[in-house]
């Protein structure tokens, strides 16, 4: 990365520690509230998917290298996925497995946040100068967001999906990749790495090396998020056909065949290097029965367009003053982040089971092609109270960020389970073998495996597959009406080892397991019971 001063370097590397420390704060909060009663689950926000990250690095920690998901008792053949969460399990060790397993992933989330705002300043710094105007476009990126901030003044109605995208979609802004979610910080680092490598190359001797770098960036990016590689192929694709579109449309001159045969090779070596992993996710998540599954109940579908313009509503007139100002500047560079802006609604409503995923990182380009107005306005009065205008977008963040504060100060279900809930975990961790499946209520199975190497058969909302058919079996499992030849079946069915009996499994239904015979208890804390399964051949 390519700094004017030494101060400029001081300042990025300052702001980048200082943010990702801030966004530990809740998170100690959390584990300072911890006492007695409860045990912090070490996330404030999205637990479910955040338990499941944790399991993924407990299938790592006890030996794994494929992923196999913990929330199912299906028979999967493993996949390549989630890697980065399975090699660091390869850290921890017993005991304190749960613990270790948290801080590592917190470590990961710090790295990985201070990287996406090192990248992010890379990817600015290509097309802004004023480095006043990088630093604040810099915040407005990685920290800022839209209009979210209206919903707390009586106007949550306007959003047709009923919460502002600030409040749930990490790949729209990027506070909450920076807050929380560490694979997806990474992914967006390294997309803008790989973009910088291609917009850097025309200063380069050797056209090829950019190229080359790019495309490992890349390949590393597939290990994080394998459809963000494929986002970055759609950037790099649109760009390529912008400048031969540009070229042909508005250069007077005679057309550069020799400039855009390289620029379509540079960006054949890009996808050549960082293809193998996308293409085995797509062959691997197409073919395998029980991946195929998964896929088409794993629904992340974008919002209403309406939300999409109050989420980038605050900074869009700025955006589109940007790309007149670049069509009248004709700079070349500028084309690459015009074409993704332009692109955003075909990425957002593609015919896709993950839609809302493809715009990742979009924000960035829009932040770009506002602070190019910024800094080509001449009024300076003008451009004063415009960046003035731009700290609005700091508000939702700050909603976002206190409401975390606010919910682990008061500890409760799910951001913590209960004392005697985590000591049933930590017995089941202590007694099972590696993958026994175990019964529980739908809470209970989603915290249940980021401490125990166990699988259970309902727990997540994607991974768990048949997800509405298998729930309702095993409420059926603990209601007092349901005969023991249903049991037995279930049983049979999913091979179960073990039964959870706690105060959630008793709001299902009232039957007793301490008088059936086919169940021994094992374990026994207040209203928390564990039974073993007593047929026969166990």
């Amino acid at each position: 990365m390519q700094f004017n001063s030494l101060n400029e370097k001081r300042w990025v590397i300052y702001f980048a520690i200082v943010a990702v420390l801030i966004t530990l704060l809740p998170y100690w909060l959390g584990f300072s509230r911890q006492g007695l009663d409860w045990v912090f689950t070490g996330f404030v926000f999205g637990v479910e998917d955040g338990n499941s990250y944790i399991a993924k690095m407990l299938s790592g920690a006890y030996g794994h290298w494929l992923f196999q998901t913990p929330f199912t008792a299906y028979p999967q053949n493993g996949a390549f996925a989630f890697f980065p969460y399975l090699l660091l399990g390869k850290v921890a060790s017993l005991p304190g497995m749960h613990t270790q397993l948290v801080v590592l992933f917190h470590l990961f989330r710090l790295l990985a946040g201070f990287l996406m705002i090192l990248a992010t300043y890379e990817f600015i710094s290509i097309y802004i100068l004023d480095i006043k105007l990088r630093r604040l476009g810099l915040a407005v990126a990685t920290l800022g967001g839209g209009l979210g901030w209206l919903s707390v003044f009586g106007l949550l109605k306007l959003w047709q999906n009923g919460l502002p995208l600030e409040f749930y979609s990490p790949e729209t802004f990027g506070f909450l990749a920076l807050f929380g979610l560490p694979h997806l910080a990474m992914a967006r680092a390294l997309l803008l790495w790989g973009l910088c490598a291609i917009l850097q190359s025309e200063s380069e001797d050797k056209p090829w090396i950019p190229a080359i770098k790019g495309g490992f960036f890349w390949l590393a990016l597939g290990f994080f998020q394998p459809l963000t590689v494929v986002v970055g192929w759609v950037i790099l694709g649109v760009y390529q056909t912008a400048l031969i579109l540009d070229e042909l449309i508005f250069n007077k001159k005679e057309f550069d065949c020799c400039a855009r045969c390289l620029g379509i090779k540079q960006a054949a070596i890009m996808v050549g290097i960082s293809s193998p992993i996308p293409v085995y996710t797509f062959f691997a998540f197409s073919l395998d029965p029980f991946l195929k599954q998964w896929t088409d109940q794993n629904l992340i579908l974008s919002p209403p367009i309406w939300d999409y313009l109050l989420a980038f509503g605050l900074i869009l007139p700025l955006t589109i003053m940007g790309i007149r100002t670049i069509f009248l500047n004709r700079a070349s560079k500028a084309l690459l982040v015009i074409g993704w802006v332009f692109i955003f609604p075909l990425l957002a409503y593609m015919p896709y089971n993950l839609q809302r995923r493809l715009p990742e990182g979009v924000w960035v380009a829009f932040v770009v092609l506002a602070f190019v107005f910024l800094e080509t306005l001449q009024n300076k009065n003008v451009q004063k109270w415009l960046k003035r205008a731009l700290y609005l977008s700091f508000l939702t963040t700050l909603l976002v960020f206190w409401g975390a504060i606010l919910a682990v100060w008061n500890p409760s279900c799910p951001l913590y389970r209960h004392e005697n809930e985590a000591g049933v975990f930590k017995f089941l961790a202590e007694k099972v073998e590696d993958g026994d499946i175990v019964l529980a209520a739908y809470d209970t199975s989603n915290a249940l495996p980021a401490w125990a190497s166990v699988k259970t058969l309902i727990g997540h909302g994607p991974e768990s597959v048949n997800l509405k058919e298998v729930q309702g079996k095993v409420e059926q499992f603990y209601r007092e009406e349901t005969d023991e030849e249903y049991r037995r079946k279930l049983i049979e069915e999913f091979d179960i080892r073990y039964v959870v009996w706690g105060p959630r499994e008793k709001n299902i239904g009232g039957y007793n397991f301490t008088q059936d015979p086919l169940f021994k208890a094992i374990y026994q804390v207040d209203d928390y019971w564990v039974f073993s399964v007593n047929t026969g051949d166990k």
